[in-house]
């Protein structure tokens, strides 16, 4: 029995995980991760997950925080900005899931609804009918986003919440999206009608970093970034907008996430 399944799947690990999942002990964790002695586990973390630190910036990394946030280097991530095309905001693993009333969405073995994902029924009414595209970010990922259109933005929306990890086998045992802190933003666009683009936080993420509040973005522009852990990001597309690549909505169909990187074609505009 690994470590995982015995936090979620018995009573003793349960009861031993509740502390664990806290805010206050993601900040804790935050605070040494941001300091210079956490520097030392940043050799075996690139050397655990096979990172190719030669595709990013390193200059001036002072903690694990500093290199796990660290920018990608220019030219890396090639950004579409044909309008009609609907872009991945970041890098991750896709599934995609179409929204009908009371659906309820299964995402690697858990449940939930869009209005407890949003808590507000009047919006997550709007998306019915629309796509849920969910993006998993693991912790060999690069860890920074951008906005996934231009458009007008909203103020940024946050629900705090339970920090649990985003791995599977977290996912079968609580409703992950509807525990976790999360912070969320509608983008009024011209070719896909309002998205919401949402951040989700994961067991010792500390932090979703969004840069701005209301105003105009730009397609591609960086939005934020997560401190350390796997992370996730949700986008809701409302009904007739958009259509997504066939690729992926086959392999959503039969259970499979789909390799996606920042800034590549994932739909295009209906």
């Amino acid at each position: 029995m690994d470590i995982l399944t015995f936090l979620y799947e018995t009573i003793p690990g349960r009861f031993i995980l509740k502390p664990f999942t806290s805010p206050r002990f993601s900040r804790v964790c935050g605070r040494f991760l941001d300091s210079k002695y956490s520097s030392c586990f940043i050799r075996p973390f690139v050397r655990w997950n096979h990172i190719d630190v030669a595709e990013y910036e390193t200059d001036g990394i002072r903690s694990f925080n500093d290199f796990f946030s660290r920018k990608i280097k220019k030219g890396k991530r090639v950004v579409t900005m044909d309008a009609e095309k609907l872009i991945a905001p970041c890098d991750g693993l896709l599934s995609v899931w179409k929204v009908e009333q009371d659906t309820i969405l299964p995402v690697k073995q858990s449940q939930y609804t869009v209005p407890d994902l949003l808590r507000n029924k009047k919006l997550a009414k709007h998306y019915e009918g629309g796509y849920c595209l969910v993006f998993r970010l693991c912790v060999d990922h690069y860890h920074r986003y951008c906005y996934i259109d231009s458009g007008k933005k909203s103020s940024n929306i946050f629900i705090p919440g339970k920090l649990h990890t985003v791995r599977p086998i977290a996912l079968r045992k609580v409703p992950v999206f509807t525990e976790n802190s999360r912070e969320y933003t509608l983008i009024r666009t011209k070719e896909f009608g309002t998205l919401v683009q949402m951040e989700v936080g994961a067991m010792l993420v500390g932090r979703i970093v969004n840069h701005e509040g209301a105003g105009r973005v730009v397609r591609g522009r960086e939005k934020g970034y997560f401190q350390y852990g796997g992370s996730t990001i949700i986008v809701l597309t409302e009904p007739g907008q958009v259509k997504i690549r066939e690729d992926i909505l086959k392999s959503s169909a039969l259970g499979r996430e789909t390799a996606v990187k920042l800034g590549e074609m994932i739909g295009h505009a209906s």
